[in-house]
């Protein structure tokens, strides 16, 4: 074990509390600090992540939750869109749940950097909003402390980033519930990410959030 720093008198956050919303600006602002530093050694892409996870499932054998394959048209729909006018890649940590957000007394500080990688910046405000489940307005509120305004673009960008963080966080659940030995019940976290995706994917806003990423030319 290597201690670099030992933080002490923090807080852990959690879903309730990332809930709360008081602390969602010193979240952006956490973020933030983060993507203006030194660029990280890889890059980190939810789409090849996700092909490669449902790869290992088609080899192993291993069951999806229902109705899991029947998106695949939708997501490469939302990928050819992401892919048109993507924002710069920026170091990012990409698995940003309440837990890994420490209140110091003053500010944010992050841990756990095992997915860490070049990715875009709405990627890690959608992956907040997604693994903290916090609603549409505390969404915005995100979006419009970390850009200066929430426009439908960069809403639209975020919100489907944070379904593409449900969706291909769902295989490595799988995974992990076939292969782990730790004492945790893995299918019921990843039923609850396919669940909210579920409700994505066939909700009434999905073709209006991937035309308003495309009709994004910023």
């Amino acid at each position: 074990m290597l201690v670099l720093e030992f933080l002490e008198n923090t807080e852990t956050m959690s879903r309730e509390a990332m809930q709360r919303g008081d602390r969602l600006d010193d979240a952006a602002a956490a973020i933030r600090q983060l993507h203006q530093g030194p660029a990280f050694r890889d890059p980190f892409d939810m789409f090849a992540i996700q092909r490669g996870y449902r790869e290992v499932c088609r080899e192993r054998g291993f069951a999806l939750p229902d109705r899991y394959d029947e998106f695949e048209p939708k997501v490469r729909r939302l990928e050819q869109a992401m892919r048109l006018n993507p924002e710069a890649l920026v170091p990012c940590n990409n698995d940003l749940l309440a837990e890994n957000f420490l209140w110091d007394g003053t500010r944010f500080r992050l841990i756990d950097w095992e997915y860490s990688g070049m990715n875009e910046a709405s990627f890690e405000l959608g992956n907040v909003w997604s693994e903290s489940d916090l609603s549409l307005a505390q969404l915005e509120q995100l979006v419009a402390t970390y850009w200066g305004a929430a426009t439908p673009a960069k809403i639209a960008r975020a919100r489907m980033w944070g379904l593409m963080s449900k969706y291909g966080w769902t295989l490595w659940g799988v995974i992990q519930h076939n292969l782990s030995d730790i004492d945790f019940d893995f299918w019921e976290w990843l039923m609850d990410k396919h669940d909210r995706a579920t409700l994505e994917f066939d909700g009434l806003d999905f073709d209006r959030l991937v035309t308003d990423i495309e009709s994004d030319v910023a």
